[in-house]
């Protein structure tokens, strides 16, 4: 597995992989229509990426198989961004995605690692997604008590200090 930045030029591949892996992971939570109005939106997608990727605040790193070159997963880290609380670590895990098929190869903890490696950090978990609740509490993430609601349900938010 190569993980590596990513670049503008990821953007198209970035965003069939965040489509895909939220049908995979979120699909049993969340509405149909939410994953259709998702895909309609695809060149949006492509073009928000576009703009983040670059952006110096932030970072984006992505795992490719070194076998076939596809896309296994990626992490977007940054600042804090909208939390005002003076507890919480200035780091925030913005996504962390693996794609169903590489659950449990390692994927997601490498992407992790290599991210934010041991520092304080913080993140929001979808209600429900026991998968992604069950790997972060193997990464020293607990829930705090915050919550929020989002149209796609109640977002947890999980602290490692």
């Amino acid at each position: 597995m190569l993980i590596r930045p990513a670049a503008v030029s990821d953007a198209e591949a970035l965003t069939d992989l965040h489509l895909d892996v939220w049908e995979e992971a979120y699909g049993h939570l969340i509405t149909e229509d939410i994953l259709q109005e998702r895909r309609q939106s695809r060149s949006e997608r492509v073009v928000r990426w576009s703009q983040n990727i670059p952006r110096p605040e932030s970072e984006t790193l992505l795992a490719w198989d070194d076998a076939d070159g596809r896309l296994l997963g990626f992490v977007s880290t940054g600042p804090r961004r909208d939390e005002e609380e003076p507890e919480l670590p200035d780091l925030e895990v913005w996504a962390l995605y693996a794609r169903a098929d590489v659950y449990g190869r390692g994927v997601g903890h490498a992407l992790l690692t290599e991210a934010i490696e041991t520092a304080a950090a913080y993140l929001w978990v979808l209600d429900g997604n026991d998968r992604a609740i069950a790997f972060y509490e193997r990464q020293g993430f607990r829930f705090d008590g915050a919550s929020k609601t989002e149209p796609v349900g109640v977002g947890r938010r999980m602290v490692r200090r």
